[in-house]
């Protein structure tokens, strides 16, 4: 008796498509680089982790574990530096949001501390809806919210909390 039949001998996985919405292009450990503009150094970037999402709805690049950021002005001294604990950027917009313990200093050597930062690029503002602690060499400001220029040399606070000094003298 001869009979003839298949039999599968291997089970068949079905294969899930990639979604390279959610994948990123690029993954980076311990980076440092610079960033020019119209063949100008403009900024200096150190990072543990850098990731870049190019194919996503809003491409954008991901700083998961901080990211240390200088930016220059066209003699390359530093004009403003910026610390946190996470960041984003959005390519299309420009557009940096810092997360965590955000430290930034202008050139006086203003510190500027808040939770979470917004950085328009295209506009050239810094701003935030967040506590705002503002240390100078004489002293502290804070509130709630603020706007300044990306060099944070003129800025507004939205909301001022704390004791302001009022000097009697008229």
């Amino acid at each position: 008796c001869f009979c003839t039949g298949c039999k599968k001998t291997e089970s068949e996985i079905p294969v899930k498509p990639i979604d390279r919405t959610k994948l990123p292009r690029m993954y980076a450990e311990n980076v440092t680089t610079l960033i020019s503009d119209s063949g100008i150094t403009r900024y200096r970037i150190t990072t543990p982790v850098w990731y870049i999402y190019d194919k996503s709805s809003e491409p954008y690049w991901a700083f998961p574990k901080g990211v240390h950021l200088q930016r220059f002005d066209q003699s390359f001294h530093v004009d403003a530096e910026i610390n946190c604990k996470k960041a984003y950027y959005y390519q299309v917009r420009q557009l940096w949001r810092l997360d965590g313990k955000v430290r930034m200093i202008n050139l006086q050597g203003d510190m500027f501390e808040s939770e979470q930062v917004y950085w328009n690029q295209r506009d050239q503002k810094i701003y935030s809806d967040s506590l705002i602690k503002i240390t100078q060499r004489t002293k502290i400001i804070t509130g709630l919210g603020f706007e300044s220029n990306q060099t944070l040399t003129q800025y507004a606070i939205k909301k001022p909390q704390g004791i302001i000094p009022v000097s009697s003298a008229m």
